[in-house]
This record gives structure tokens, C-alpha cells and sequence, in this order.
């Protein structure tokens, strides 16, 4: 997810986690407790995506570098552990 959609997003159930918590406990404490915490978890749920993606690319980068490896050659590529019979 972007930046700026996140931003967006938080910017949407921020005030709304508010003004709900507000309406049902009518109080100012309990609002900037709660709305804290909510802000806390989206951004780690913001973060361990990221972390996410990059593990996600990581592993998608290596496996095509296993794939370049392999040789234009038949009984290389039958050896290798790495290539596919079916690529070439």
C-alpha cells in the first residue's frame, strides 16, 4: 500500500475511532488513549507490510537469479537442481 493512501486512511478512521469512542464513554482521556493506540497499530500493521514487501522481493529476485544460472544446454539443465526441464 503507499504512503499516501495509508495517510489517507488514517486520516479516515483516526477521527472516526474518535468520535466513536467519545459517544460511547464521553470521555476526553479515554479518547486520546484509544485513538492513540489505533494510530499505533495501523502503523505497524503499515510497517510489517513494508517489511513484508521487501522479503516478498527479495525472494522473487532470487529465484530469478537461480533461473538465469541455468545453461542453454539440455543435460545441464536436467542436472541442475535449480533450472526446469521446461525452460530454454
Amino acid at each position: 500500500m503507499p504512503l499516501r493512501m495509508f495517510c489517507h486512511i488514517m486520516a479516515l478512521v483516526l477521527p472516526t475511532n474518535a468520535l466513536m469512542v467519545y459517544l460511547v464513554s464521553r470521555s476526553l482521556r479515554a479518547v486520546m488513549v484509544k485513538t492513540l493506540g489505533c494510530a499505533l497499530v495501523l502503523q505497524a500493521g503499515y510497517f510489517a507490510s513494508v517489511l513484508f514487501l521487501i522479503w516478498r522481493s527479495g525472494r522473487l529476485a532470487s529465484a530469478a537469479q537461480r533461473t538465469k544460472q541455468c545453461d542453454g544446454d539440455r543435460d545441464v539443465r536436467r542436472q541442475s537442481p535449480t533450472c526446469r526441464e521446461d525452460e530454454g
